[in-house]
């Protein structure tokens, strides 16, 4: 799957020269947290988002710089924060350099731009031209849309078995002594276990092997120094 395939076409956007009192009624028309800034040309220039209008000398939230801090900041940044906090055009405020992608770039990609940067959006370009753009509830769509049921001819208790002991089997995390067995689609674990990271994460890979209906957890956690093992808590809850 690709940026083009979940991003919203159409854009919402503003020009570098849009004022700071349009934008914001925007992006609250549009119930939108970020808009992208094209120029003239239809070229991206920028984005500006909600937290560009957190620092505003109208609502008394400008910075308030220590004297020692102002000799350490130095005239420019002095002067670049008096913009962004007293400027009236959307140039004044806007992020400058965008984290952009290409159409055709891959989605584990851009979700990997996206949290590497701590960003919520970003512009889709044919080649320097916006065309989309992907925000984290595009995302949040694609998984809502994706991750149902899929009828699978092949889903009997055995090839459940086999999907589930094989998907363990392969990581790093396995369970020592791990044993599935299954049951008209419920599925029962079995196995030691030496964190709960561990009980987790072999449940959810027998929950996403197509066939299952519910899983049980019968995987003890053991402590690798002394020996000493706690039964799984549904065991215990069973047993109580």
């Amino acid at each position: 799957m690709r940026a083009h395939h979940i991003m919203t076409k159409d854009v919402v956007a503003v020009t570098p020269h849009t004022t700071i009192e349009e934008a914001a009624k925007i992006m609250l028309r549009m119930h939108i947290s970020g808009l992208p800034v094209i120029d003239d040309a239809g070229n991206l220039v920028g984005m500006v988002s909600e937290s560009d209008f957190l620092r505003r000398s109208e609502i008394g939230t400008g910075r308030r710089h220590a004297a020692w801090l102002k000799f350490l900041i130095g005239p420019g940044r002095a002067a670049a924060e008096f913009v962004h906090e007293r400027g009236r055009k959307v140039e004044d405020v806007m992020t400058k350099q965008v984290v952009s992608v290409q159409e055709s770039t891959g989605l584990a990609e851009l979700v990997d731009l996206m949290e590497r940067n701590d960003i919520k959006r970003v512009p889709v370009l044919r080649g320097k031209t916006p065309v989309g753009i992907v925000t984290r509830t595009n995302v949040l769509q694609t998984v809502a849309s994706l991750v149902h049921e899929i009828p699978d001819p092949t889903a009997d208790d055995e090839h459940v078995r086999e999907r589930i002991t094989r998907a363990v089997n392969a990581t790093d995390w396995r369970p020592i002594g791990f044993e599935v067995n299954v049951r008209d689609g419920v599925v029962h674990l079995h196995g030691l276990i030496t964190t709960d990271e561990a009980r987790q994460a072999a449940i959810v890979a027998a929950e996403n092997t197509s066939g299952v209906k519910k899983v049980h957890d019968h995987l003890c956690l053991v402590d690798t120094y002394s020996g000493f093992y706690v039964e799984s808590p549904e065991d215990l809850k069973a047993a109580s």
